[in-house]
């Protein structure tokens, strides 16, 4: 029997290089998880098949007798990982029938800081064990000990692992993590805009004029909506031949009004929305004559936010108009400006417009709203005017409710237009996957 912790218990753990020995004879794996309690994309599994981080900070080796090895240098975890979450799963039978299960933490100098071991495994076949995680400037040991009835693809799926079409979105914990004093409990997500902050004026893009108006400010009694609410802007390309670039335009305001800017090249743009707001959010394009034509948003989702796309005149004139209640920030950008598709997560809420450079693959979302959830893709390769863009091509998204999809695009440049998404979603580019290795328990 080890001296140590007792499930749900915590201790604090030097910040050096430890050394965390799992037995006995079971299938081990580390994953290194954000704040929110999500990988960052497969590279944030080490398993057998792919036994070192990229960091170098977390490492896994097999030892005698059945004793698995995670090598981790806290001091070299990045800074974006908040946890390091040690993962036992059984190949065959239940996680009870794993005898002598526990975990043991060693300093440098080879002796126990501190050891874990688990008496109340079930009929679980996966399990997180323990976790190393930050606090107040330091490092924590908790014995977590909370099985997945759902095995290995529902511990997978709750901490944000992308895992194969099909696989079920809820995950299924046996138990709940036992509760933390508040003093010790890590924060949760949020869900909501920013505290109101003095507005600051938005980065230029490469080439930009530098004497743009700044926006007009609101009334001194309107909190503003803050623009880090907006989603960020990645910078174009150098020879981007499809559309114009031009410097941000940013404006504020509250309540109903018409979103106006003057002296934009015709063509598709992205128009950034914001809101802090309890009610009805609607956005339609206005025509020459003043009358409503698209309408881009329609929704009743409080502190509403997303990315949209439209399509400026060739007088260069865009007008939008917005029915709101309470604060607005909104900014207008060049195509150019669009978050670039990758095999990393992005983290997503409301509509957006996604770029693919490369080649044929599919598009994974995981939706995590209650209403509808349309995609649509354009492919610009090609395309010949930039005032216009080329027809939606098929197949396209359009569903309802919580889900995961998946959207093929072809070997060219492609936007990815989520036209309506009224709650938090996830995508990447699905890949040859660590993730569907290690849950194949594929080994080298």
């Amino acid at each position: 029997m080890l001296r140590g912790l007792i499930k749900g218990d915590n201790v604090f753990v030097p910040t050096v290089a430890l050394r965390v020995a799992v037995r006995n004879d079971i299938d081990v794996a580390a994953l290194l998880v954000t704040e929110e309690g999500r990988v960052r994309g497969d590279a944030d599994i080490v398993f057998h098949g792919a036994p070192a981080h990229p960091s170098g900070a977390v490492r896994l080796s097999a030892g005698e007798d059945g004793t698995a090895w995670l090598d981790a240098d806290l001091a070299g975890v990045e800074e974006a990982v908040t946890r390091v979450l040690v993962v036992a799963s059984a190949e065959e039978g239940a996680l009870r029938d794993a005898r002598g299960l526990s975990v043991e933490v060693f300093g440098p100098d080879g002796t126990t800081v501190v050891g874990y071991e688990v008496t109340d495994a079930g009929g679980e076949t996966a399990m997180v064990l323990a976790e190393l995680y930050r606090r107040a400037g330091g490092w924590k040991f908790r014995a977590v000990g909370q099985g997945y009835v759902d095995g290995l693809v529902g511990l997978a799926v709750h901490h944000g692992v992308e895992v194969a079409e099909g696989a079920p979105v809820e995950d299924s914990p046996a138990e709940e993590t036992p509760e933390e004093t508040p003093e010790d409990a890590l924060p949760e997500p949020a869900e909501t805009l920013p505290e109101p902050r003095a507005p600051r004026a938005p980065e230029a893009l490469p080439g930009a004029a530098k004497d743009a108006a700044p926006p007009a400010q609101l009334p001194a009694q309107v909190a503003p909506v803050p623009a880090a609410a907006l989603a960020p802007v990645d910078l174009p390309v150098p020879d981007w031949p499809y559309g114009h670039l031009f410097e941000p335009h940013t404006l504020e305001g509250s309540g109903n009004d018409v979103l106006a800017v003057e002296g934009l090249p015709p063509g598709p743009v992205l128009v950034d929305l914001a809101l802090r707001t309890e009610r009805h959010t609607a956005v339609w394009t206005l025509t020459p004559a003043n009358k409503e034509e698209d309408l881009l948003v329609n929704s009743t989702k409080k502190d509403w936010r997303g990315r949209l796309l439209a399509v400026v005149p060739l007088d260069g004139r865009l007008r939008l108009k917005l029915k709101a209640e309470g604060p607005w920030h909104a900014r207008v950008l060049p195509l150019a400006a669009a978050r670039r598709l990758t095999e990393d997560a992005l983290e997503c809420w409301g509509p957006e417009v996604l770029l693919h450079t490369g080649e044929a693959t599919d598009v994974s979302f995981h939706y995590r709203g209650d209403s509808n959830f349309i995609v649509d893709s354009y492919v610009l390769t090609g395309h010949k005017d930039p005032a216009k863009l080329p027809k939606s091509r098929f197949p396209y998204i359009n569903e309802i409710g919580r889900r995961r999809e998946a959207l093929p695009v072809p070997s060219d440049t492609v936007l990815v237009h989520v036209q309506r998404a009224d709650g938090p979603w996830r995508a990447r580019l699905k890949q040859p996957s660590a993730a569907v290795a290690w849950l194949r328990r594929v080994r080298d």
